[in-house]
């Protein structure tokens, strides 16, 4: 039964890998067409560097993901603690609708902030409502779910009895939340802040709906690339994307396992 899981498993990623790996190896090759590889060059890596109007769509997609990202990481925990501290059916209420925004279709998300902004600038009377800020709440508002669902299991696992002993050896209540709270469940905000910031980067679907024609990030403007033949250095930017995000995604994982294998080493010095 193990030796069946295993080969499953191994099927299941190379589904999962195999179009990435040949999009890398399309990224090094001298020729046009990703089915013929003409010879190895870093000729599309350079002519990426060299396009300015592509480095600009991706540092718009910077500078939405990393503010989205410490914003919601910010809201996101507050929010964690708030929810911790309620009980019943109170509490699964209002988990249950935290979830709404990741079951949800993106397209419905994203349909229903375009149609939100939309009323809030006839209500402003602005024709010209989409932009960077909707763009940024938008990101906010899905990455929210992720932060909080990264930080509850924390807060569950830290000794409430912590906190006390600060406080009984002279810490104020706002010392000892950052002095111990925060530092018990820095982990999860971490693995929250990379996991927002991973999901705001590669957003397409409700960014193509809130973003307006002064403020575009790089995967909105990739969907126009789909509609003719796409360029090389295309190959190269998306390897380059691919390789962040599984940097930081590992980044997570393995802090995670570190902050489990502290726990239990804890348990078995009590």
């Amino acid at each position: 039964m193990k030796k069946t899981n295993r080969i499953f498993t191994i099927i299941i990623f190379i589904f999962l890998y195999i179009p990435m790996i040949i999009l890398a190896v399309a990224s090094f090759n001298k020729g046009t067409d990703i089915a013929v590889f003409k010879g190895f060059t870093f000729r599309q890596y350079e002519n990426l560097f060299k396009d300015r109007t592509l480095l600009t769509l991706l540092r718009n997609s910077l500078i939405i993901a990393v503010l989205s990202s410490l914003i919601a990481t910010v809201l996101g925990t507050a929010a964690a603690l708030g929810i911790y501290k309620m009980r019943g059916r109170m509490r699964s209420a209002v988990m249950a609708v935290t979830n709404i925004p990741m079951t949800n279709p993106e397209i419905v998300t994203g349909i229903s902030m375009a149609l939100l902004f939309a009323f809030i600038g006839s209500m402003l009377r602005m024709n010209a409502i989409l932009g960077f800020w909707t763009l940024l709440i938008a990101h906010v508002t899905f990455n929210l779910p992720y932060v909080i669902l990264n930080v509850m299991p924390k807060i569950a696992q830290m000794d409430e009895n912590l906190v006390d002993a600060a406080m009984d050896l002279g810490c104020s209540p706002i010392q000892a939340f950052f002095k111990v709270t925060i530092h018990e469940i820095m982990p999860g905000i971490i693995s929250g802040a990379l996991m927002a910031f991973t999901m705001s980067l590669d957003d397409f679907v409700i960014s193509y709906f809130v973003t307006g024609s002064n403020f575009v990030t790089l995967p909105v403007e990739i969907y126009n690339y789909t509609k003719k033949p796409i360029q090389p250095k295309i190959y190269a930017l998306f390897t380059l994307m691919f390789i962040v995000i599984l940097i930081m995604m590992s980044i997570s994982n393995i802090l995670q396992g570190r902050d489990k294998n502290k726990k239990l080493l804890r348990r078995t010095n009590r």
